[in-house]
């Protein structure tokens, strides 16, 4: 449950906060006949993400046995590369995305352009409505269907309420804060994705299975308990994991977990000496 409303959350708000950017900047440029029509392209970004989820659920959930590894598989292991893109890409440009999509609304505007101004906005919550869906089928088919489905909703609820807080702010609230607690919990939740990918295709004989166990918790903390439930929906935990599964978990966390600190320490450096020197 957690893990689907920490996705849809983090979805939810990068999608409000542009959404919330461009109907500010619209308004401040006297434009407010362009805010209908970049509310538009958000609903008709919403109707194409929910149509791509529903297809990608009805086609998934008609697999059986192996085919249905594989192609769980090949969904998460998806996921977690753009996961990886997400918060390597937030870290760069989450300083700046505010003053571009600002210059993006002005010259749309400028040029009363009803297109571009629903081109952006469709184009941005497209994307994220996308990758949620992908993100939810990966969650649902590792944790219980049910919680999953209610965590989601309440990630997006949390997101439309700090998209309004966001606009009502002028669109001007820090989120860097925000955006790198996430950043955090995203890595973990990837890289327990990794592991159920791996066990996935271990199960369809793509990858090997050395040993089986490397270790059985299932006496103090099972799957099926509360805690190991919520365990393994939000960090991918396993009560008795392959060796590959355990090492594969390690290698993403340690390896992509330094690399985004490391990326995220340069981008603040270099936001700090941008404001300096103005």
């Amino acid at each position: 449950m957690l893990s689907a409303l920490l996705v849809t959350l983090r979805e939810g708000v990068e999608a409000a906060l542009i959404v919330a950017i461009v109907v500010a900047a619209l308004a401040r440029l006297g434009r407010k006949d362009l805010i209908r029509t970049a509310w538009s392209g958000v609903g008709a970004a919403v109707v194409v993400s929910l149509a791509a989820g529903a297809v990608l659920f009805a086609t998934a959930g008609g697999l059986e046995g192996r085919a249905e590894q594989v192609f769980e598989g090949v969904a998460m292991f998806t996921a977690v590369g753009v996961l990886t893109y997400m918060v390597f890409w937030m870290a760069r440009q989450g300083a700046a995305i505010a003053s571009e999509l600002r210059d993006k609304t002005a010259k749309a505007a400028a040029a009363g352009s009803a297109g571009a101004v629903f081109a952006l906005t469709f184009v941005a919550v497209v994307r994220e409505g996308l990758e949620t869906a992908l993100f939810l089928f990966s969650t649902v088919r590792s944790s219980e269907p049910v919680a999953a489905g209610l965590g989601a909703v309440a990630g997006l609820a949390l997101a439309g309420a700090l998209g309004v807080a966001i606009y009502r702010a002028g669109a001007a609230l820090g989120l860097r804060t925000f955006f790198a607690a996430t950043g955090v919990l995203i890595v973990l939740v990837a890289a327990g994705l990794t592991a159920h990918g791996v066990h996935e295709w271990q199960e369809a004989g793509i990858l090997p299975v050395t040993i089986e166990h490397v270790w059985d918790t299932s006496a103090f903390m099972p799957q099926d308990s509360v805690v190991g439930g919520l365990a393994r929906s939000l960090f991918g935990y396993a009560e008795s994991p392959s060796l590959l599964e355990a090492v594969s978990y390690l290698a993403y966390l340690v390896t992509v977990g330094l690399m985004w600190a490391r990326r995220l320490r340069f981008s603040y450096r270099r936001q700090a000496l941008h404001h300096a020197s103005t």
